[in-house]
């Protein structure tokens, strides 16, 4: 297995978003962490709970996987590309960094 999993900066997923490229981003952090702030279109999985989900996933589509910073989503990227998922990336820093460089407004915890 490859040491490094894929990464995305924010400024290189906030460019894919704003040319409408086709991206899943998936979260996983917890529903009450999703509450406070997430990512517009944003599909909610928590980490343990991504083996029980991973069949509702495009396994042909490029996934860019965030939780609060960038740990956990980590974790479900490896798990991921184990499993086939050769298009997840992990968002580097996670939503708080995203809310740091791209998007003050959001909310952080």
């Amino acid at each position: 297995m490859q040491n490094t999993l894929p990464e995305i900066s924010p400024q290189e997923l906030k460019q894919k978003l704003d040319n409408n490229e086709s991206v899943l981003l998936l979260d996983v952090r917890e529903p009450s962490e999703y509450d406070i702030v997430h990512l517009k279109d944003a599909r909610l999985i928590p980490l343990n709970t991504l083996p029980q989900d991973i069949d509702s996933l495009p396994s042909d589509q490029e996934i860019v996987v965030y939780c609060h910073h960038g740990q956990r989503s980590l974790y479900a990227v490896a798990y991921l590309q184990q499993n086939g998922f050769n298009e997840a990336k992990n968002l580097i820093g996670g939503i708080d960094q995203w809310a740091a460089e791209i998007d003050p407004t959001l909310p952080r915890y």
